[in-house]
């Protein structure tokens, strides 16, 4: 089980408990942060659980797909360590990561 870091669009973090092989969005939506929609449920078709990840993890995600790479491109608020939350997999490599909510579009 790893810990993340969950910063809310206003600056407040609270670490959590992930379990292992859920998708950071569901985690982040189980425990309770209502700003993140994942209109989708985590099908990688609508951006709504976009997050900036922090740059100490970024090389340790696996490689971005052509799907959520296009979707991430309709974001105003894409950034270098922009990811879809619900193509992220918690795993004991992931324990300490850091992710802000992105604004949303």
């Amino acid at each position: 089980m790893a810990t993340i870091t969950i910063i809310t669009r206003e600056g407040e973090e609270r670490d959590v408990q992930a379990e292992d092989g859920l998708s950071v969005m569901e985690v982040i939506r189980d425990n309770g942060f209502d700003e993140l929609l994942a209109l989708c449920g985590g099908c990688c078709s609508c951006a709504t659980c976009h997050v900036h990840v922090d740059a100490d993890f970024v090389e340790r995600l696996p490689t971005m797909s052509e799907d959520e790479d296009d979707l991430l491109d309709s974001s105003d608020h894409r950034i270098e360590r922009s990811r879809l939350s619900c193509q992220l997999r918690v795993s004991d490599a992931l324990d300490g990561l850091r992710v802000r909510i992105a604004p949303e579009d």
